[in-house]
């Protein structure tokens, strides 16, 4: 993974860091679920801030845009999640869910094993 440097990342709330100042991130998940905030630590700043953005969405931020592969690693996260998820939804659920949008979510999630097993 490769920092741009010089860059402005946005960390919600109406705060920014330089890309290249920023030296540790942690999501918070206490009270919150995963994906919701992060403690940010910031050169020169003593305490972390907290973000209002994930951690992924600040690590994509940070890393210079030819960086794909971990974008690709990100991506397949969140596809096994959602595979794995759709998974654990009842039958009674899926077949509303499929009236109410359309969405096959059994056959959207043997899509989504298919793409993980290649």
């Amino acid at each position: 993974m490769r920092i741009e440097p010089g860059n402005w990342v946005s960390l919600g709330y109406g705060i920014y860091a330089r890309s290249d100042e920023i030296v540790a991130l942690r999501p918070i998940i206490e009270g919150r679920g995963p994906g919701r905030r992060t403690l940010v630590w910031v050169r020169g700043v003593a305490e972390p801030l907290v973000a209002s953005r994930s951690e992924d969405a600040i690590t994509r931020d940070l890393v210079a845009a030819g960086d794909r592969s971990l974008r690709a690693d990100q991506l397949a996260a969140v596809l096994e999640r959602l595979v794995e998820a759709s998974d654990g939804l009842p039958p009674v659920l899926q077949r509303a869910i499929r009236q109410e949008t359309g969405q096959d979510f059994a056959a959207l999630a043997r899509e989504g094993r298919s793409i993980l097993e290649d």
